[in-house]
């Protein structure tokens, strides 16, 4: 095929990289051909992603999964860590790493509020929160736990850094509390695990991921209303304790709206950023000072592909919850889906991305809290359920080599391990969730396009990503 300048396929390939087609081919997946819509599977490779099918009710009464995957209760509130002591409860936020010898190494919030500390080498001795460390066999039982970080009020979420470290959150503000603190799980209670990043930051936090391109760090915080922020490093070198060495913070606006509320945002709309520059001890009155976006309650983050996505759990014309992505290298933000139906949204939390390149959601809602999983094509699918009712899901993460999903129930605290047939690793479809076009924004292709998309051995998205550059079929 050729475009109108004479540039045949393969030399746009070449030309546009990668990137750029992942960027292109941004759809829900559902395409108008002709006057018949139907989704697009032909010569796929990622399609059938997300069909895992009705949940199986657990016998035991405690985890619905699909048919095929199991469970295992690795860590239980109240058991014993590997020194004696009583694990702690109140599982939240986690992230997986890679250990020593085919292990894994879970680091574990605990949002527990005043009391005894935990650790032997606390922020604040009178505050019970924290982090704890599993270190995970092949075999998915559990080798060694341990305190890694105390101290802490309410540690809720937070985010996992490229050099392989947990930023753990204060859900919290006070005189003395409400910061990031940054915890390596192969030196648990050292001395930075207890020094709070106080320039990212006093305010309630939730959950915060960081670009690997650029080393920065953004935020969500839990408040009503609550800010998106952006904290930038005085030294991007990307190692253990460079964020202690300080730098600036800051919170995202729209110049041509004042005092911009999320919640007039129609999903697929885009708003460039502009960031305003915050007084760290006194950020939520210098950002609302400065007109910036107010949000609903923020919630759950994770960055992924050139992306920073994150929830806003009580947000939308139902208030069922919402998912925004903020795209760095374009500087804007969008609301990509919001719940409109309980049965596939109701006040999403944690979020994680799977290996396969879904987006997945833990639910914090009044009923049977869920584990769903939103696609790049717009389906939305429940993977996993909890029955115990009264406690939500936390902290779902994949272990490195994505063969294991680990998730927490909060209380009584469980952590499991879940396993069965999982979709390989897809970075190219990653990168295609990460420029998916919201819903109900599917591209409109025509019978012929349909046609000669199949003679070429292509997608019809890819088809339709080529059409709009104006390449020829």
């Amino acid at each position: 095929m050729e475009s109108k300048n004479g540039m045949n396929r393969r030399d746009f390939l070449k030309a546009g990289g990668m990137s750029t087609l992942a960027l292109t081919l941004g759809t829900t997946g559902v395409l108008a051909v002709g006057s018949k819509a139907f989704a697009d599977t032909t010569s796929n490779p990622t399609s059938g992603f997300g069909e895992y099918g009705p949940l199986v009710p657990d016998p035991n009464g405690i985890l619905d999964l699909p048919k095929g995957f199991r469970y295992k209760i690795i860590s239980v509130e109240g058991n014993q860590m590997s020194n004696g002591a009583k694990i702690p409860g109140a599982f939240d936020g986690m992230a997986a790493f890679e250990g020593p010898n085919n292990t894994t190494i879970l680091v574990r919030n605990h949002e527990l509020g005043a009391g005894a500390a935990l650790g032997s080498n606390p922020y604040d001795a009178a505050a019970q929160g924290g982090t704890t460390a599993l270190v995970v066999g092949p075999n998915r039982e559990v080798i060694k736990e341990y305190v890694t970080s105390s101290g802490t009020i309410r540690n809720c979420a937070g985010g996992a850094t490229p050099w392989g470290t947990w930023l753990t959150c204060e859900e919290t503000r006070s005189a003395t509390h409400g910061y990031v603190f940054e915890v390596d799980p192969t030196q648990p209670e050292n001395e930075m695990s207890r020094t709070p990043i106080k320039e990212m930051g006093r305010f309630s936090h939730e959950a915060c991921a960081i670009d690997p391109a650029t080393g920065y760090v953004y935020l969500t915080e839990d408040a009503s209303p609550s800010y998106f922020y952006r904290f930038i490093p005085n030294d991007t070198n990307q190692k253990p304790g460079a964020l202690q060495k300080g730098g600036k913070l800051y919170a995202a606006a729209i110049e041509a709206v004042q005092r911009p509320a999320a919640s007039t945002f129609k999903t697929g709309q885009k708003f460039e950023i502009v960031w305003k520059e915050l007084d760290p001890h006194l950020c939520r009155e210098d950002a609302k000072a400065q007109g910036c976006i107010e949000f609903s309650r923020l919630e759950g983050a994770f960055f992924q592909e050139g992306v920073f996505w994150f929830d806003d759990t009580s947000a939308g014309e139902k208030k069922l919850g919402r998912v925004y992505r903020y795209i760095p290298h374009t500087n804007t933000l969008e609301l990509f889906y919001e719940g409109n139906d309980a049965r596939e949204m109701e006040y999403p939390d944690n979020i994680c991305m799977t290996p396969w390149g879904d987006l997945w959601f833990a639910e914090d809602g009044s009923g049977q809290d869920r584990l769903m999983g939103i696609t790049p094509e717009g389906k939305v699918y429940p993977f996993a359920a909890n029955r115990q009712s009264g406690s939500e899901l936390a902290g779902p993460t994949f272990s490195p080599d994505g063969n294991t999903l680990f998730v927490n129930i909060q209380e009584p605290g469980q952590t499991f391990a879940v396993w069965g047939p999982f979709q390989r690793r897809n970075s190219a479809r990653a990168r295609e969730m990460s420029y998916a076009a919201p819903e109900n924004l599917a591209p409109q292709v025509s019978d012929k396009m349909a046609k000669a998309a199949e003679e070429q051995g292509m997608s019809v998205l890819e088809a339709a990503a080529f059409e709009r550059h104006g390449v020829k079929i």
